[in-house]
């Protein structure tokens, strides 16, 4: 396909990946609120809270890194969008991606967060360095499962390409990594927990300790650049985990289903466990999911 054509492909792929986000994100805290016997907001609320901080214009001024952090954070999940292949066997919908994408997309996870740690490092907020601790060491802990399991796909399929791992996994479930290398899939996703950000791995936020973190240091158009990130990065990270161990979407219909259970589980878990402290949720990940990321590989290499 031409250049140009791909462009506007990957652009309206953006835009449909961007408003599955928000119509997600006001589903799901639908869905939390009248578990918890409540009315909830409306399901089109992230639309009006993205218009409304897109239209307020912040009159702070933390230094230009402040402001570069948002997009920064932007960047990373753009970045993740840009080279992911969304529709398996479709030219149309596999964006930029290209053989090895998968150690690029690694790299644009951890982009992100070292963005906004820079940016928060210059706000205004007393408590940002705790923040900013809490967050890298969290999401290191994070990444060492979640690389464990990718090692030990790259291993079974021989191949760092999406593509090709999506490709091999077709003809059945039964050709799923999740059936054919368990130990890979419950490595990733005891990781994907963490990397959501829901309860009880929300250490960095606490909102049940302090009122810090990005929605109170950023607002207006900087807090709208944010909400737009994350409507794209839940959205994107689930393309992610599907297109590595459940077999892709040969279609958006399969993709937005399967996208909204891989998400739904974090959310799940968040409703069911309370949070943990610093000093529990790091090594948590540095002893479950690490056990049977290392044991992913051996069996693979054995």
């Amino acid at each position: 396909m031409n250049i140009f054509p791909r462009i506007v492909f990957v652009l309206l792929g953006l835009f449909i990946v961007l408003n599955w986000g928000l119509i997600m994100a006001g589903i799901i805290r639908k869905i939390i609120a009248r578990l918890g016997m409540r009315r909830g907001i409306k399901v089109f609320q992230p639309y009006i809270n993205l218009i409304k901080n897109y239209s307020i214009r912040s009159q702070l001024s933390h230094g230009v890194m402040f402001y570069l952090g948002p997009v920064f954070r932007l960047s990373g999940g753009v970045g993740i969008f840009l080279f992911m292949p969304l529709i398996y066997g479709s030219d149309y919908w596999s964006n930029f991606s290209f053989t090895g994408d998968l150690i690029l997309i690694t790299y644009f996870m951890f982009f992100g967060m070292l963005g906004m740690a820079l940016g928060a490092g210059e706000g205004g907020h007393p408590y940002s360095a705790i923040g900013i601790s809490r967050g890298l060491a969290q999401f290191t802990a994070i990444e060492v499962p979640m690389t464990l399991a990718i090692l030990s796909i790259a291993i079974q399929y021989q191949t760092l390409s999406i593509s090709e791992i999506v490709a091999a996994q077709q003809g059945g479930i039964q050709n799923w990594t999740m059936v054919t290398n368990p130990l890979a899939t419950i490595a990733a996703m005891l990781s994907f927990l963490g990397a959501m950000g829901h309860s009880p791995f929300n250490v960095v936020m606490a909102p049940q300790e302090n009122p810090v973190g990005p929605p109170t240091e950023y607002h207006g158009t900087f807090l709208g650049v944010l909400q737009t990130n994350r409507a794209i990065l839940h959205v994107i990270e689930a393309v992610l985990y599907m297109n590595l161990f459940f077999g892709g979407a040969s279609n958006w219909g399969v993709l937005i289903i399967k996208t909204f259970l891989i998400y739904f589980w974090s959310v799940f878990v968040g409703m069911v466990f309370p949070r943990f402290r610093v000093d529990q949720s790091i090594p948590w990940f540095l002893k479950i999911p690490l056990v049977i990321g290392i044991a992913a590989i051996v069996v693979f290499i054995i």
